[in-house]
């Protein structure tokens, strides 16, 4: 491995350790209360709507059906990928109802393993 920067080899280790984290809490099949949003998430995604409004399910809609519904942790179309996305309980639609980890407040009592997703999700 030598000649290989560390970083690159951090960064496919901290890949490695989202998805294993994600397949264990796919695999769980819980639901998650939703925590909320990260404030900064919160403020992007909206200006990224007014940008370019009907892309996806407004965010405010997305936030009620997230307290609603639950949330839960999903891959994307090609799980080997490493995407990962939140979507509220009842949909399956990563295209329009989906939040990224990140986007996710971490709370108290939240589920260790999401905690730590959301976490290494934020690098």
């Amino acid at each position: 491995m030598e000649g290989m920067p560390k970083q690159n080899i951090e960064k496919e280790t901290e890949g490695e350790k989202i998805r294993a984290l994600a397949k264990e809490l796919i695999e769980s099949n819980e639901v998650f209360p939703f925590s909320g949003l990260d404030s900064g998430a919160y403020a992007k995604i909206k200006a990224d709507e007014e940008e370019s409004p009907g892309y996806a399910t407004p965010i405010d809609e997305l936030i009620k059906r997230f307290e609603d519904e639950g949330m839960k942790v999903v891959f994307g179309k090609n799980p080997e990928s490493g995407n990962v996305f939140i979507l509220p309980l009842q949909s399956d639609d990563i295209e329009n109802d989906s939040l990224f980890p990140k986007h996710l407040q971490i709370s108290e009592g939240m589920n260790e393993k999401l905690k730590e997703l959301i976490s290494l999700s934020k690098g």
